[in-house]
Protein backbone atom coordinates (compact mmCIF):
# COMPACT_ATOMS: atom_id res chain seq x y z
CA UNK A 1 0.00 0.00 0.00
CA UNK A 2 1.54 3.55 -1.26
CA UNK A 3 1.52 6.36 1.74
CA UNK A 4 0.57 9.64 1.17
CA UNK A 5 1.16 12.41 2.63
CA UNK A 6 0.77 16.49 2.42
CA UNK A 7 1.04 19.38 4.38
CA UNK A 8 -0.30 23.70 3.25
CA UNK A 9 0.25 26.22 5.99
CA UNK A 10 2.41 28.40 7.76
CA UNK A 11 6.18 27.65 6.83
CA UNK A 12 7.13 23.65 8.58
CA UNK A 13 10.86 22.26 8.54
CA UNK A 14 10.98 19.10 6.71
CA UNK A 15 12.13 17.34 9.37
CA UNK A 16 8.73 17.46 10.84
CA UNK A 17 7.27 16.54 7.61
CA UNK A 18 9.26 13.56 6.97
CA UNK A 19 8.68 12.55 10.88
CA UNK A 20 4.78 12.43 9.64
CA UNK A 21 5.62 10.83 6.31
CA UNK A 22 7.62 8.16 8.62
CA UNK A 23 4.20 7.12 10.44
CA UNK A 24 3.43 5.37 7.36
CA UNK A 25 5.87 2.93 6.95
CA UNK A 26 3.62 0.19 8.61
CA UNK A 27 2.33 0.08 5.15
CA UNK A 28 5.24 -1.16 3.53
CA UNK A 29 7.43 0.03 0.49
CA UNK A 30 10.04 0.05 -1.83
CA UNK A 31 10.85 3.59 -2.39
CA UNK A 32 10.04 7.08 -1.13
CA UNK A 33 9.94 11.12 -2.10
CA UNK A 34 9.02 14.63 -1.46
CA UNK A 35 8.14 17.80 -3.48
CA UNK A 36 7.98 21.50 -1.74
CA UNK A 37 7.08 24.52 -3.10
CA UNK A 38 10.55 26.61 -2.61
CA UNK A 39 11.02 30.13 -4.60
CA UNK A 40 8.71 29.58 -7.32
CA UNK A 41 9.62 26.10 -8.23
CA UNK A 42 9.91 22.50 -6.98
CA UNK A 43 12.23 21.03 -4.67
CA UNK A 44 12.43 17.46 -5.78
CA UNK A 45 13.82 14.15 -3.80
CA UNK A 46 13.26 10.62 -4.67
CA UNK A 47 14.84 7.77 -3.58
CA UNK A 48 14.64 4.19 -3.77
CA UNK A 49 14.72 2.43 -0.66
CA UNK A 50 13.60 3.77 3.11
CA UNK A 51 12.97 6.66 3.96
CA UNK A 52 16.00 7.18 6.46
CA UNK A 53 17.79 6.89 3.48
CA UNK A 54 15.92 10.27 1.74
CA UNK A 55 16.29 12.22 5.54
CA UNK A 56 19.96 11.44 4.92
CA UNK A 57 19.61 12.95 1.28
CA UNK A 58 17.93 15.93 2.34
CA UNK A 59 19.92 16.61 5.65
CA UNK A 60 21.13 19.84 4.70
CA UNK A 61 17.56 21.09 4.03
CA UNK A 62 16.07 19.49 7.21
CA UNK A 63 15.46 22.57 8.96
CA UNK A 64 14.44 24.79 5.69
CA UNK A 65 10.58 25.70 6.15
CA UNK A 66 8.20 25.31 3.45
CA UNK A 67 4.42 26.01 3.13
CA UNK A 68 3.39 23.37 0.79
CA UNK A 69 4.88 19.95 0.64
CA UNK A 70 3.47 16.03 -0.73
CA UNK A 71 5.43 13.26 0.27
CA UNK A 72 4.68 9.40 -0.60
CA UNK A 73 5.64 5.89 0.09
CA UNK A 74 5.75 3.93 -2.88
CA UNK A 75 5.14 -0.46 -3.16
CA UNK A 76 5.50 -0.85 -6.58
CA UNK A 77 2.81 -2.06 -9.38
CA UNK A 78 3.58 -0.60 -12.41
CA UNK A 79 7.22 -0.21 -12.99
CA UNK A 80 10.24 -1.86 -11.01
CA UNK A 81 11.50 -0.26 -7.55
CA UNK A 82 13.52 2.94 -8.98
CA UNK A 83 13.84 6.30 -8.36
CA UNK A 84 12.43 6.76 -11.45
CA UNK A 85 9.27 5.22 -11.01
CA UNK A 86 9.18 6.89 -7.34
CA UNK A 87 6.85 9.29 -6.34
CA UNK A 88 6.23 12.25 -6.90
CA UNK A 89 5.89 12.76 -10.68
CA UNK A 90 6.01 16.04 -12.37
CA UNK A 91 4.22 17.31 -15.59
CA UNK A 92 6.75 17.89 -18.78
CA UNK A 93 6.48 21.20 -17.78
CA UNK A 94 7.86 20.62 -14.32
CA UNK A 95 4.89 22.81 -12.95
CA UNK A 96 2.10 20.61 -11.38
CA UNK A 97 3.19 17.54 -8.83
CA UNK A 98 1.38 14.41 -8.14
CA UNK A 99 1.73 11.25 -5.87
CA UNK A 100 -0.65 8.16 -6.05
CA UNK A 101 -2.02 5.36 -4.36
CA UNK A 102 -4.06 3.16 -6.58
CA UNK A 103 -3.85 1.87 -9.66
CA UNK A 104 -5.05 3.12 -12.88
CA UNK A 105 -6.46 0.44 -15.17
CA UNK A 106 -6.61 2.53 -18.54
CA UNK A 107 -2.97 4.56 -18.20
CA UNK A 108 -2.03 2.47 -21.05
CA UNK A 109 -4.55 3.74 -23.41
CA UNK A 110 -4.46 7.11 -21.92
CA UNK A 111 -0.49 7.17 -21.96
CA UNK A 112 -0.05 6.11 -25.86
CA UNK A 113 -3.09 9.12 -26.42
CA UNK A 114 -1.17 11.65 -24.50
CA UNK A 115 2.43 10.70 -25.73
CA UNK A 116 0.93 11.51 -29.29
CA UNK A 117 0.24 15.01 -28.10
CA UNK A 118 3.40 15.66 -27.14
CA UNK A 119 3.68 14.57 -23.62
CA UNK A 120 7.01 13.07 -22.20
CA UNK A 121 7.13 10.49 -19.47
CA UNK A 122 9.96 9.74 -17.48
CA UNK A 123 8.75 6.11 -15.50
CA UNK A 124 6.50 2.86 -15.90
CA UNK A 125 3.93 4.07 -13.87
CA UNK A 126 0.31 4.53 -13.98
CA UNK A 127 0.36 7.76 -11.72
CA UNK A 128 2.58 9.65 -14.22
CA UNK A 129 -0.63 10.03 -16.62
CA UNK A 130 -2.50 11.31 -13.83
CA UNK A 131 -0.38 14.42 -13.70
CA UNK A 132 -0.08 14.64 -17.56
CA UNK A 133 -3.77 15.04 -18.19
CA UNK A 134 -3.86 17.34 -15.15
CA UNK A 135 -1.51 19.63 -17.55
CA UNK A 136 -3.15 19.00 -20.60
CA UNK A 137 -6.36 20.25 -18.59
CA UNK A 138 -4.65 22.91 -16.54
CA UNK A 139 -6.55 26.67 -17.63
CA UNK A 140 -5.06 28.45 -14.34
CA UNK A 141 -7.57 26.61 -12.03
CA UNK A 142 -5.94 23.52 -10.62
CA UNK A 143 -8.52 21.70 -8.34
CA UNK A 144 -11.04 22.70 -12.05
CA UNK A 145 -8.16 20.70 -14.14
CA UNK A 146 -8.27 18.11 -11.45
CA UNK A 147 -11.84 17.94 -11.99
CA UNK A 148 -11.62 17.11 -15.71
CA UNK A 149 -8.73 14.93 -15.48
CA UNK A 150 -10.12 12.37 -13.07
CA UNK A 151 -13.34 12.00 -15.33
CA UNK A 152 -10.97 10.04 -17.87
CA UNK A 153 -9.29 7.52 -15.22
CA UNK A 154 -10.81 4.24 -14.73
CA UNK A 155 -9.54 2.18 -11.64
CA UNK A 156 -9.32 3.06 -7.46
CA UNK A 157 -6.97 6.16 -6.50
CA UNK A 158 -5.87 8.56 -3.61
CA UNK A 159 -4.05 11.75 -5.26
CA UNK A 160 -2.23 14.84 -3.71
CA UNK A 161 -1.29 17.80 -6.35
CA UNK A 162 0.44 20.51 -5.87
CA UNK A 163 1.23 23.18 -8.50
CA UNK A 164 3.84 26.04 -7.89
CA UNK A 165 1.41 28.54 -10.14
CA UNK A 166 -1.68 28.13 -7.29
CA UNK A 167 1.16 27.27 -4.26
CA UNK A 168 -1.54 28.25 -2.01
CA UNK A 169 -3.53 24.86 -2.75
CA UNK A 170 -3.06 21.12 -1.57
CA UNK A 171 -5.62 19.20 -3.60
CA UNK A 172 -6.58 15.98 -2.11
CA UNK A 173 -9.03 12.81 -4.07
CA UNK A 174 -10.80 10.04 -3.12
CA UNK A 175 -11.95 6.92 -5.28
CA UNK A 176 -11.60 3.95 -3.86
CA UNK A 177 -8.54 4.40 -1.97
CA UNK A 178 -8.35 6.28 1.84
CA UNK A 179 -7.33 9.76 2.00
CA UNK A 180 -8.41 11.48 5.14
CA UNK A 181 -7.61 15.41 5.92
CA UNK A 182 -6.60 16.78 8.55
CA UNK A 183 -7.52 20.41 9.85
CA UNK A 184 -4.48 22.19 12.18
CA UNK A 185 -3.85 25.72 13.81
CA UNK A 186 -1.08 25.89 11.89
CA UNK A 187 -1.91 24.41 8.52
CA UNK A 188 -3.43 21.48 7.25
CA UNK A 189 -2.92 18.13 5.89
CA UNK A 190 -3.76 15.19 3.47
CA UNK A 191 -3.27 11.58 4.33
CA UNK A 192 -3.56 7.96 4.08
CA UNK A 193 -4.24 7.45 7.42
CA UNK A 194 -4.71 9.15 10.35
CA UNK A 195 -0.78 8.32 12.22
CA UNK A 196 0.77 10.40 9.75
CA UNK A 197 -1.20 13.31 10.88
CA UNK A 198 -1.29 12.75 15.19
CA UNK A 199 1.34 14.78 15.53
CA UNK A 200 -0.01 17.64 14.11
CA UNK A 201 -3.66 17.43 14.60
CA UNK A 202 -6.83 15.47 16.23
CA UNK A 203 -9.02 17.08 14.11
CA UNK A 204 -9.74 15.41 10.64
CA UNK A 205 -12.68 15.22 7.95
CA UNK A 206 -12.94 11.39 6.26
CA UNK A 207 -13.55 11.82 2.65
CA UNK A 208 -16.02 9.89 1.12
CA UNK A 209 -15.62 7.71 -2.32
CA UNK A 210 -15.55 10.28 -5.09
CA UNK A 211 -14.89 13.49 -3.13
CA UNK A 212 -12.08 16.04 -3.72
CA UNK A 213 -10.50 18.64 -0.92
CA UNK A 214 -8.74 21.58 -2.06
CA UNK A 215 -6.76 22.55 1.09
CA UNK A 216 -5.08 25.78 1.77
CA UNK A 217 -3.59 27.24 5.00
CA UNK A 218 -6.75 27.79 6.44
CA UNK A 219 -9.39 26.75 5.00
CA UNK A 220 -10.83 23.65 3.73
CA UNK A 221 -13.34 23.36 0.38
CA UNK A 222 -14.63 19.93 -0.17
CA UNK A 223 -16.17 19.19 -3.69
CA UNK A 224 -17.85 16.32 -5.24
CA UNK A 225 -16.49 14.77 -8.71
CA UNK A 226 -19.05 17.28 -10.49
CA UNK A 227 -17.37 20.26 -8.64
CA UNK A 228 -20.29 20.60 -6.84
CA UNK A 229 -19.60 22.24 -2.97
CA UNK A 230 -20.21 19.64 -0.36
CA UNK A 231 -20.49 20.47 3.26
CA UNK A 232 -17.90 18.20 5.48
CA UNK A 233 -18.30 17.32 9.16
CA UNK A 234 -14.78 17.57 11.41
CA UNK A 235 -14.45 14.89 13.35
CA UNK A 236 -12.01 13.89 16.60
CA UNK A 237 -9.71 11.48 16.39
CA UNK A 238 -9.55 9.20 19.36
CA UNK A 239 -6.96 7.30 19.08
CA UNK A 240 -3.83 7.94 21.41
CA UNK A 241 -0.46 9.03 19.91
CA UNK A 242 0.72 5.41 22.29
CA UNK A 243 -2.01 3.08 20.36
CA UNK A 244 0.03 3.80 16.83
CA UNK A 245 3.53 3.52 18.50
CA UNK A 246 5.39 0.44 19.42
CA UNK A 247 5.70 0.66 22.93
CA UNK A 248 8.42 -1.49 23.62
CA UNK A 249 8.16 -4.05 21.28
CA UNK A 250 10.44 -5.04 18.12
CA UNK A 251 8.02 -4.16 15.85
CA UNK A 252 4.51 -3.53 15.58
CA UNK A 253 2.99 -6.95 14.43
CA UNK A 254 4.97 -8.43 17.41
CA UNK A 255 3.04 -5.80 19.63
CA UNK A 256 -0.45 -6.47 18.02
CA UNK A 257 0.03 -9.90 18.84
CA UNK A 258 0.48 -10.09 22.42
CA UNK A 259 -2.90 -7.42 22.36
CA UNK A 260 -5.17 -9.82 21.66
CA UNK A 261 -6.20 -11.21 24.71
CA UNK A 262 -6.40 -7.41 26.22
CA UNK A 263 -9.20 -6.93 23.10
CA UNK A 264 -10.81 -10.19 23.35
CA UNK A 265 -11.59 -9.32 26.99
CA UNK A 266 -12.49 -5.94 26.45
CA UNK A 267 -15.52 -7.29 23.39
CA UNK A 268 -16.30 -10.11 25.98
CA UNK A 269 -17.11 -7.95 28.66
CA UNK A 270 -18.84 -4.75 26.50
CA UNK A 271 -21.28 -7.39 24.65
CA UNK A 272 -21.78 -10.68 27.13
CA UNK A 273 -23.84 -9.26 29.89
CA UNK A 274 -25.94 -10.93 33.21
CA UNK A 275 -28.82 -10.64 30.63
CA UNK A 276 -27.38 -12.22 27.66
CA UNK A 277 -25.81 -11.46 24.08
CA UNK A 278 -26.04 -7.61 23.52
CA UNK A 279 -24.41 -6.06 20.21
CA UNK A 280 -25.90 -2.20 20.59
CA UNK A 281 -25.24 -1.36 17.35
CA UNK A 282 -26.56 -4.30 15.10
CA UNK A 283 -29.65 -2.32 14.39
CA UNK A 284 -31.77 -5.25 12.99
CA UNK A 285 -35.20 -6.21 14.58
CA UNK A 286 -35.73 -9.58 15.77
CA UNK A 287 -38.67 -9.65 13.37
CA UNK A 288 -35.77 -9.53 10.37
CA UNK A 289 -33.32 -11.49 12.12
CA UNK A 290 -36.15 -14.40 12.67
CA UNK A 291 -36.74 -13.96 8.67
CA UNK A 292 -32.94 -14.42 7.58
CA UNK A 293 -33.57 -16.10 4.36
CA UNK A 294 -29.87 -16.92 3.55
CA UNK A 295 -26.51 -14.96 4.72
CA UNK A 296 -23.46 -14.12 2.43
CA UNK A 297 -20.66 -13.00 3.35
CA UNK A 298 -17.54 -11.09 1.38
CA UNK A 299 -14.45 -10.27 2.55
CA UNK A 300 -10.56 -9.98 1.13
CA UNK A 301 -7.37 -11.81 2.48
CA UNK A 302 -7.31 -12.78 6.38
CA UNK A 303 -10.94 -10.74 6.86
CA UNK A 304 -11.64 -13.53 4.27
CA UNK A 305 -10.49 -16.27 6.37
CA UNK A 306 -12.20 -14.83 9.21
CA UNK A 307 -15.56 -14.95 7.57
CA UNK A 308 -15.14 -18.51 6.55
CA UNK A 309 -14.41 -19.41 10.32
CA UNK A 310 -17.91 -17.34 10.58
CA UNK A 311 -19.56 -19.28 7.97
CA UNK A 312 -19.08 -22.56 10.59
CA UNK A 313 -20.51 -20.42 13.71
CA UNK A 314 -23.72 -19.52 11.23
CA UNK A 315 -24.64 -22.59 10.29
CA UNK A 316 -23.80 -24.60 13.14
CA UNK A 317 -25.89 -22.04 15.46
CA UNK A 318 -28.24 -20.86 13.39
CA UNK A 319 -29.38 -23.29 10.80
CA UNK A 320 -28.90 -20.98 8.08
CA UNK A 321 -27.16 -21.61 4.78
CA UNK A 322 -24.10 -19.24 4.30
CA UNK A 323 -22.31 -18.20 1.35
CA UNK A 324 -19.06 -16.32 1.76
CA UNK A 325 -16.81 -15.33 -1.90
CA UNK A 326 -13.43 -12.87 -1.45
CA UNK A 327 -14.79 -9.55 -2.71
CA UNK A 328 -13.25 -9.25 -5.53
CA UNK A 329 -15.86 -12.17 -7.31
CA UNK A 330 -18.56 -11.11 -5.57
CA UNK A 331 -18.80 -7.80 -7.12
CA UNK A 332 -18.60 -9.82 -10.54
CA UNK A 333 -21.19 -12.37 -9.52
CA UNK A 334 -24.88 -12.93 -10.90
CA UNK A 335 -26.21 -12.75 -7.18
CA UNK A 336 -30.09 -13.07 -6.76
CA UNK A 337 -30.92 -11.39 -3.60
CA UNK A 338 -33.79 -9.97 -1.80
CA UNK A 339 -34.62 -7.97 0.91
CA UNK A 340 -34.24 -11.10 3.59
CA UNK A 341 -30.83 -11.80 2.81
CA UNK A 342 -28.14 -10.36 4.88
CA UNK A 343 -24.76 -9.76 3.39
CA UNK A 344 -22.06 -9.39 5.91
CA UNK A 345 -19.13 -7.50 4.89
CA UNK A 346 -15.88 -7.82 6.65
CA UNK A 347 -13.03 -5.82 6.73
CA UNK A 348 -10.85 -4.26 9.41
CA UNK A 349 -10.06 -0.73 7.71
CA UNK A 350 -13.60 0.07 6.34
CA UNK A 351 -11.72 0.94 3.29
CA UNK A 352 -11.18 -1.95 1.12
CA UNK A 353 -12.23 -1.32 -1.91
CA UNK A 354 -13.43 -4.66 -3.79
CA UNK A 355 -15.26 -5.30 -0.46
CA UNK A 356 -17.21 -1.63 -0.96
CA UNK A 357 -17.93 -2.60 -4.09
CA UNK A 358 -19.46 -5.87 -3.08
CA UNK A 359 -21.48 -3.82 -0.48
CA UNK A 360 -22.90 -1.56 -2.65
CA UNK A 361 -24.14 -4.14 -5.45
CA UNK A 362 -25.93 -5.78 -2.52
CA UNK A 363 -27.62 -2.84 -1.37
CA UNK A 364 -28.92 -2.37 -5.31
CA UNK A 365 -30.94 -5.39 -4.89
CA UNK A 366 -32.20 -4.59 -1.78
CA UNK A 367 -29.99 -7.10 1.14
CA UNK A 368 -29.23 -5.55 4.20
CA UNK A 369 -26.07 -5.10 5.27
CA UNK A 370 -23.73 -5.93 8.52
CA UNK A 371 -20.14 -4.70 8.51
CA UNK A 372 -17.46 -6.38 11.24
CA UNK A 373 -15.10 -3.63 11.45
CA UNK A 374 -12.43 -1.51 13.14
CA UNK A 375 -12.95 2.09 11.98
CA UNK A 376 -16.48 3.98 12.86
CA UNK A 377 -15.77 6.20 10.60
CA UNK A 378 -14.95 3.96 7.69
CA UNK A 379 -16.83 4.40 4.28
CA UNK A 380 -18.26 0.55 5.13
CA UNK A 381 -19.67 1.24 8.54
CA UNK A 382 -20.94 4.32 6.45
CA UNK A 383 -22.86 2.03 4.07
CA UNK A 384 -24.28 -0.69 6.63
CA UNK A 385 -27.39 -0.90 8.47
CA UNK A 386 -25.47 -2.91 11.55
CA UNK A 387 -22.15 -3.08 12.54
CA UNK A 388 -20.32 -5.35 15.08
CA UNK A 389 -17.42 -2.93 16.04
CA UNK A 390 -14.27 -5.17 16.79
CA UNK A 391 -12.70 -2.50 19.54
CA UNK A 392 -9.11 -3.92 17.90
CA UNK A 393 -7.42 -0.49 18.24
CA UNK A 394 -4.94 0.53 15.26
CA UNK A 395 -3.80 -1.92 13.16
CA UNK A 396 -0.27 -0.76 12.21
CA UNK A 397 1.06 -4.16 11.03
CA UNK A 398 0.70 -5.14 7.55
CA UNK A 399 -0.19 -8.59 8.39
CA UNK A 400 -3.06 -8.61 10.33
CA UNK A 401 -3.15 -10.31 13.54
CA UNK A 402 -5.66 -8.81 16.75
CA UNK A 403 -8.32 -7.97 13.89
CA UNK A 404 -8.55 -11.56 12.89
CA UNK A 405 -8.78 -12.34 15.99
CA UNK A 406 -11.60 -9.94 17.18
CA UNK A 407 -13.29 -10.47 13.89
CA UNK A 408 -13.67 -13.96 14.64
CA UNK A 409 -15.01 -13.19 18.28
CA UNK A 410 -17.78 -10.99 16.76
CA UNK A 411 -19.16 -13.27 14.30
CA UNK A 412 -19.35 -16.18 17.10
CA UNK A 413 -21.25 -13.80 19.35
CA UNK A 414 -23.43 -12.67 16.47
CA UNK A 415 -23.90 -16.32 15.29
CA UNK A 416 -25.06 -17.24 19.04
CA UNK A 417 -27.74 -14.43 19.13
CA UNK A 418 -29.13 -14.80 15.98
CA UNK A 419 -29.42 -18.38 16.70
CA UNK A 420 -31.20 -17.75 20.10
CA UNK A 421 -33.57 -15.02 18.14
CA UNK A 422 -34.21 -17.74 15.22
CA UNK A 423 -35.52 -20.30 18.64
CA UNK A 424 -33.09 -22.81 17.58
CA UNK A 425 -30.19 -22.38 20.24
CA UNK A 426 -31.51 -22.80 23.68
CA UNK A 427 -30.25 -19.96 25.90
CA UNK A 428 -28.61 -22.04 28.05
CA UNK A 429 -25.87 -23.28 25.18
CA UNK A 430 -25.61 -20.05 24.23
CA UNK A 431 -24.65 -18.98 27.87
CA UNK A 432 -22.27 -22.44 28.14
CA UNK A 433 -20.95 -21.26 25.04
CA UNK A 434 -20.02 -17.72 26.34
CA UNK A 435 -18.38 -19.11 29.27
CA UNK A 436 -16.07 -21.09 27.33
CA UNK A 437 -15.17 -18.04 25.09
CA UNK A 438 -14.15 -16.23 28.95
CA UNK A 439 -11.88 -18.42 29.01
CA UNK A 440 -9.73 -17.72 25.55
CA UNK A 441 -8.07 -14.62 26.68
CA UNK A 442 -6.00 -16.85 29.42
CA UNK A 443 -5.48 -19.43 26.86
CA UNK A 444 -3.95 -17.00 24.72
CA UNK A 445 -1.78 -15.27 27.43
CA UNK A 446 -0.22 -19.01 28.10
CA UNK A 447 0.76 -19.19 24.59
CA UNK A 448 2.51 -16.23 24.27
CA UNK A 449 4.29 -16.62 27.20
CA UNK A 450 6.19 -19.42 25.44
CA UNK A 451 7.37 -16.95 22.71
CA UNK A 452 10.71 -18.63 23.61
CA UNK A 453 9.42 -21.64 22.69
CA UNK A 454 8.08 -20.50 19.45
CA UNK A 455 11.77 -18.46 18.24
CA UNK A 456 13.27 -21.91 18.99
CA UNK A 457 10.53 -24.07 16.75
CA UNK A 458 10.86 -21.13 14.08
CA UNK A 459 14.83 -21.29 13.70
CA UNK A 460 14.82 -25.16 13.75
CA UNK A 461 12.30 -25.00 10.55
CA UNK A 462 13.51 -21.90 9.37
CA UNK A 463 15.79 -23.23 6.11
CA UNK A 464 12.88 -25.12 4.71
CA UNK A 465 11.96 -23.71 1.11
CA UNK A 466 8.33 -23.82 1.23
CA UNK A 467 5.30 -25.12 3.52
CA UNK A 468 2.15 -27.07 3.74
CA UNK A 469 -0.43 -25.85 6.42
CA UNK A 470 -3.47 -29.01 7.08
CA UNK A 471 -6.49 -27.90 8.90
CA UNK A 472 -10.25 -29.67 8.90
CA UNK A 473 -13.70 -28.45 9.84
CA UNK A 474 -13.28 -25.06 11.51
CA UNK A 475 -9.16 -25.43 11.48
CA UNK A 476 -9.21 -25.30 7.71
CA UNK A 477 -9.48 -21.31 8.00
CA UNK A 478 -6.40 -20.91 9.97
CA UNK A 479 -4.72 -23.48 7.96
CA UNK A 480 -5.11 -20.40 4.90
CA UNK A 481 -4.53 -17.59 6.91
CA UNK A 482 -1.13 -19.57 8.58
CA UNK A 483 0.20 -20.08 5.11
CA UNK A 484 -0.93 -16.48 4.71
CA UNK A 485 0.95 -14.80 7.61
CA UNK A 486 3.96 -16.69 6.55
CA UNK A 487 4.08 -15.54 2.53
CA UNK A 488 3.55 -12.18 3.83
CA UNK A 489 6.27 -11.72 6.63
CA UNK A 490 9.04 -14.45 5.54
CA UNK A 491 8.04 -14.52 1.56
CA UNK A 492 8.49 -17.95 1.71
CA UNK A 493 5.62 -19.84 -0.79
CA UNK A 494 3.31 -21.50 1.43
CA UNK A 495 -0.30 -23.27 0.96
CA UNK A 496 -3.15 -24.02 2.90
CA UNK A 497 -5.11 -27.39 2.48
CA UNK A 498 -8.13 -28.89 3.56
CA UNK A 499 -6.58 -31.93 5.70
CA UNK A 500 -8.80 -34.22 3.43
CA UNK A 501 -7.34 -33.49 0.00
CA UNK A 502 -4.04 -34.58 0.89
CA UNK A 503 -4.28 -37.46 -1.33
CA UNK A 504 -5.39 -35.23 -3.93
CA UNK A 505 -2.78 -33.56 -5.57
CA UNK A 506 -0.63 -32.01 -2.26
CA UNK A 507 0.90 -35.50 -1.11
CA UNK A 508 3.12 -35.63 -4.49
CA UNK A 509 4.59 -32.13 -2.99
CA UNK A 510 5.78 -33.27 0.38
CA UNK A 511 9.77 -33.95 0.55
CA UNK A 512 12.47 -33.03 2.62
CA UNK A 513 12.52 -29.93 1.84
CA UNK A 514 8.88 -28.92 2.76
CA UNK A 515 7.86 -28.30 5.96
CA UNK A 516 4.34 -29.21 7.17
CA UNK A 517 1.95 -27.61 9.56
CA UNK A 518 -0.80 -29.91 10.91
CA UNK A 519 -3.90 -27.86 13.13
CA UNK A 520 -5.06 -30.92 15.17
CA UNK A 521 -6.80 -29.92 18.33
CA UNK A 522 -8.58 -32.73 20.68
CA UNK A 523 -11.97 -31.79 18.28
CA UNK A 524 -14.49 -34.21 17.02
CA UNK A 525 -12.34 -34.32 14.04
CA UNK A 526 -8.82 -35.06 15.38
CA UNK A 527 -8.29 -38.53 14.79
CA UNK A 528 -9.08 -38.00 11.35
CA UNK A 529 -6.61 -34.99 10.93
CA UNK A 530 -4.22 -37.28 12.38
CA UNK A 531 -4.72 -39.70 9.94
CA UNK A 532 -4.27 -36.94 7.37
CA UNK A 533 -0.21 -36.33 8.50
CA UNK A 534 2.26 -37.35 6.08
Amino acid sequence: MCGIFGYIGKETSLALLIEGLSRLEYRGYDSCGLTAIRGGKFFLKKQQGKIYQLKSNVKGCLQESFRACILHTRWATHGRPSRANAHPHLDCNKQIAIVHNGIIENYLVLKERLCKEGHRFLSDTDTEVIVHLIEKFYKGNLEEAVCKAIKHLKGAFALGVISFREPDKLIGVRKGSPLIVGKGVQGNFIASDVPAILSFTRRVMYLRDEEIAVVRRDRIDVLNFKGEAIKHETEEVRVKQQDVEKGGYEHFMLKEIFEQPHILEKMLSLYCRETGIVLPQLNFTENFSKKIKKIYITACGTAYHAGLVGKYFLEKYCYINSEIDVSSEFRYRKMHLTKDDLLIAISQSGETADTLAAVREAKKQGAKILSVCNVLGSSLVKESQGLLYTFAGPEIGVASTKAYTAQILSLYLFALLLGTQKGVLRDRASREAVKELKAIPAYQRDVLEKASQVKRIAKRFSKFGCFLFLGRGINYPSALEGALKLKEISYIPAEGYPGGEMKHGPIALIDEYRGVVCIAPKDNLHEKMVSNMP
